[in-house]
């Protein structure tokens, strides 16, 4: 019974959200580079860590620290680097989250 309850509440925790319009950044393997490369609490931490910047250029220095890390899994791995399609720190920016 305790399971039913679990998912139902996250069902609809997920359909309300997808009704609740833009929220905050969400980590996601179109917008992270490297997330094939970091274990799912690494994936957990980095959200975290996003959605806490309020500052422009901490959010640019975490990004940049967190791409080399990355790019040096991949070589580790001889997996090609990650591509950065775009800069979540500017998408952040543009959406007034960051300063």
């Amino acid at each position: 019974m305790r399971r039913i309850t679990t998912l139902t509440l996250a069902l609809t925790l997920t359909a309300s959200s997808a009704f609740a319009g833009p929220g905050p950044w969400s980590a996601n393997k179109g917008n992270t580079p490297g997330w094939q490369l970091m274990t799912p609490e690494e994936r957990t931490e980095h959200q975290a860590k996003m959605r806490s910047f309020t500052d422009y250029n901490a959010c640019t220095q975490y990004v940049d620290e967190h791409r080399k890390k990355m790019v040096e899994r991949a070589k580790e791995k001889g997996m090609a680097p990650p591509a950065m399609r775009r800069n979540p720190c500017d998408m952040m920016k543009a959406r007034g989250l960051l300063k």
